[in-house]
């Protein structure tokens, strides 16, 4: 039987737990009070400023429960507005506001850093393999 160790799914789970944690501990110590997981939030709202909060989970990997505690934490932060939607008064209408693009654009030289530092004595050849297997593996999933 395999071990554990060999798995390249394990491998890859823990290596980015263990980005995560280290991400998180590194907002912290510089003073940030976001988490990692808000900041993903924020980006990808920003970068797709017209998702509803499902496909905002979607896109941030999250379920549904997870994105409504996080979603809430942004709002009572200032880092994201939230009306109703006058279209559908079931959904909101979420927008980043100027606190929350200030907080991503401060985090930011932290987070690059933090992926300086995580993918040392890595080659650029490495990570565009890395990347094109991913891509490969979440494909071959899709289907």
């Amino acid at each position: 039987m395999e071990r554990l160790e060999t798995i390249n799914f394990y491998l890859l789970d823990k290596a980015i737990r263990t980005y995560r944690v280290y991400s998180q501990k590194k907002l912290r110590e510089h003073g940030f009070k976001i988490t990692v997981d808000q900041w993903l939030v924020i980006k990808v709202l920003m970068e797709n400023p017209d998702l509803s909060q499902q496909q905002i989970a979607e896109k941030a990997f999250k379920d549904n429960a997870s994105i409504t505690r996080i979603i809430e934490l942004l709002v009572k932060s200032k880092y994201l507005d939230r009306k109703v939607n006058p279209k559908d008064r079931r959904t909101s209408i979420l927008k980043v506001t100027p606190e929350g693009v200030d907080i991503i654009n401060k985090v930011q030289g932290l987070v690059l850093e933090n992926r300086k530092i995580a993918q040392a004595g890595i080659t650029l050849e490495e990570l565009e393999n890395l990347n094109a297997t991913l891509k490969k593996i979440i494909k071959n999933c899709q289907s």
